[in-house]
């Protein structure tokens, strides 16, 4: 035999070996800066430690354009990975529901509905019905995942539905009432994640004389009536007896209508004082702010522009700490600022960039001002904080994290990013507190944001000049010196030495 034909067979057999290796041994190699394709510890855990078998299925169309096939090559990449953690307890299979009626019946019946998306066949633009959801089932229980979004936090999505089918007790956590507090319908994102690993209960102070322990963690998000001492004393034992708090208050109020802030009078600001946690009655104003639509006149025509609204601080840089990790812009309306003088320990997790100014209400907002750097000269202000110590002055350690606004987890009926971002940092503040840190890096990871860096202005305008120069001085040096070649061409030419 030859030793050409010897060399072919010999890759071709390394070929075959690699391809049944690669389906056999599944590994993946992941360079992307957060390790999205990397499972995560809580992740591992959950897997780990299941009791009975998950089946997982898939209902994906399939020849999607390639936007949506990624994403069912991700969705099937992670299920091995899954399969492969959990020792072959979590398996699962793959349905096509476009070829199969009684499938895409099975499938609408579990609440996975088809998305009309654009595809493009032989320079048409056409709609195709696309399926992308599962079903995992452990015995009579059963999860849905009913859309699969691409570039999702789908590891995240995935180990939820996971734990939930395994987790037979959940623990308790309780959202404090009777005080004009929000409700579960205003709070509507945040009850959802909440209800995925906790038991969500009500606890109403003007009812109970105590706050049972079993609740890891209570919240109270917004109380607007005066609160009276003996349900701060009910607070208070509660803290003593190792519970933890979240709390979101308003210290002040801003009202659109009459363009006036004033202080709120919930004395919530009075009991942390007891505690050395300063809850301060002011307005913190951010350079680094949302905007706000205003109607504006002109002649006859009213029309509507955004206006920059220091009142409402957009935060993008948080410190390293589980509660912020992967969130990239919270927005805080009418936040107020928060100080610590006494010997509990604070931690800062959200804070206002260095160009923050404070304001003492009442007072009145000027939207048509026009504001300045020297406009805020006092520096970052703590918006929301941890604190860990003796809270209840009983010697038993607790902690108690404070938000300075009560509005951003505020459901509003849009779902943009900085939304979800604002209802994931509560979310996160009672998984920390709850002792259970390990899904938090999963909410937000493998989502992002990038923006472009801000620049100042003198350098704008050096950028912008240097555009429009530098090619105009190239164009003169490149003609000046074909000219000066030239001469010299002709200057050869002339002497008589020139051949």
């Amino acid at each position: 035999m030859k030793q050409s034909t010897i060399s072919i067979l010999l890759v071709v057999g390394i070929i075959i070996l690699i391809n049944f290796l690669s389906n056999e041994l599944f590994f993946r190699i992941d360079t992307t800066a957060d390790k999205t394709y990397t499972l995560s510890k809580a992740t591992k855990n959950v897997l780990e430690n299941l009791e009975e078998p998950i089946t997982v299925t898939s209902y994906f169309t399939a020849d999607l354009p390639p936007q949506y096939a990624k994403n069912q090559t991700d969705f099937k990449d992670l299920l091995k990975e899954y399969n492969r953690r959990s020792g072959g307890l979590l398996n699962f299979e793959f349905l096509d529901p476009n070829t199969d009626p009684q499938k895409e019946q099975e499938a609408a019946q579990n609440g996975i509905q088809p998305l009309l998306i654009n595809v493009r066949e032989k320079d048409e633009v056409t709609q195709k019905r696309a399926f992308m959801g599962a079903i995992l089932k452990a015995g009579e229980a059963q999860e849905i995942l009913p859309f699969i979004q691409p570039e999702g936090p789908m590891e995240y999505q995935l180990t939820t539905a996971v734990k939930k089918l395994a987790v037979v007790d959940k623990p308790s956590i309780g959202m404090i009432a009777g005080h004009g507090e929000l409700k579960a319908q205003d709070l509507q994102e945040v009850y959802k994640e909440l209800s995925i690993l906790y038991d969500v209960e009500t606890v109403d102070l003007n009812t109970t004389s105590e706050i049972p322990l079993r609740m890891k963690t209570v919240l109270m998000v917004k109380p607007v009536d005066s609160i009276p001492d003996q349900h701060f004393a009910i607070l208070d034992n509660y803290l003593a007896g190792g519970g933890n708090i979240c709390l979101a208050v308003n210290n002040v109020e801003g009202d659109f209508q009459t363009q006036q802030g004033t202080a709120s009078n919930n004395q919530v600001d009075k009991w942390l004082a007891t505690k050395g946690i300063i809850l301060n009655k002011d307005f913190v104003l951010d350079a680094k702010c949302s905007t706000i639509g205003v109607t504006q006149k002109q002649g006859f025509f009213s029309f509507q522009s955004q206006v920059q609204f220091p009142y409402f601080p957009a935060v993008s840089a948080f410190p390293d700490h589980p509660i912020t990790q992967g969130i990239d812009q919270i927005a805080f309306p009418f936040a107020s600022s928060i100080n610590n003088s006494g010997t509990n320990t604070m931690t800062p997790i959200v804070t206002s960039s260095p160009n923050s100014v404070s304001q003492s209400p009442p007072l009145r907002f000027d939207i048509q001002k026009k504001w300045r750097q020297s406009d805020f000269p006092d520096g970052a202000k703590t918006l929301a904080a941890i604190f860990e110590g003796d809270l209840a002055g009983t010697g038993a350690s607790g902690k108690l994290i404070l938000f300075g606004d009560a509005d951003f987890p505020v459901s509003q009926g849009r779902n943009s990013r900085s939304n979800s971002d604002n209802f994931s940092l509560l979310v996160n503040s009672v998984d920390f507190l709850s002792d259970d840190t390990g899904l938090i890096d999963l909410r937000t990871k493998g989502v992002s944001s990038r923006p472009i860096k801000e620049i100042e202005e003198s350098k704008v305008a050096l950028l912008k000049w240097g555009n429009f120069l530098i090619p105009i001085l190239l164009v003169l040096a490149l003609g000046l010196f074909k000219s000066q070649q030239n001469r010299n061409k002709r200057i050869k030419r002339m002497t008589t030495k020139y051949v």
